[in-house]
């Protein structure tokens, strides 16, 4: 199985969004996996999101996401810690729509007895009393 990785930084939205959506309909890919660092994270769950719900609704589901933190020396020579996110998307396998259930005939409803409400109750007790 080949490893199919999108990198997600600074570029267009929608370029992230349309590169998944590519990997499972031209390469045929089973699994995609969609990596960030840092603030590009959030950019990351909206592709994903974007990509399982508008695009390939019903065709792909959130197969699992790790979390981890790398660490670094940046150029200015200090030891840096940022946050990853992997967030792999999967194909989900048609199932046949289940059979609808036979619709069963409503029972009808009984008309209820009529009882007194409280202001005719109110009302006799009144009447009694005179």
């Amino acid at each position: 199985m080949e490893d199919y990785a999108i990198y997600v930084g600074g570029k267009p939205f929608m370029n992230y969004v349309t590169a998944v959506v590519m990997q499972f309909t031209t390469k045929g890919a089973d699994k995609v996996v969609i990596k960030a660092r840092g603030k590009f994270i959030s950019r990351a769950v909206d592709v994903a999101e974007v990509v399982k719900s508008r695009f390939l609704r019903d065709q792909v589901a959130v197969e699992g996401m790790e979390m981890d933190s790398e660490e670094f020396t940046n150029k200015e020579g200090k030891q840096v810690r940022v946050s990853t996110l992997d967030i792999t998307l999967g194909r989900v396998e048609s199932k046949p729509a289940p059979e609808p259930a036979p619709k069963a005939e409503k029972p009808k409803k009984e008309e209820p007895a009529e009882e007194e409400t409280p202001a005719e109750e109110t009302e006799e007790a009144e009447k009694e009393a005179k």
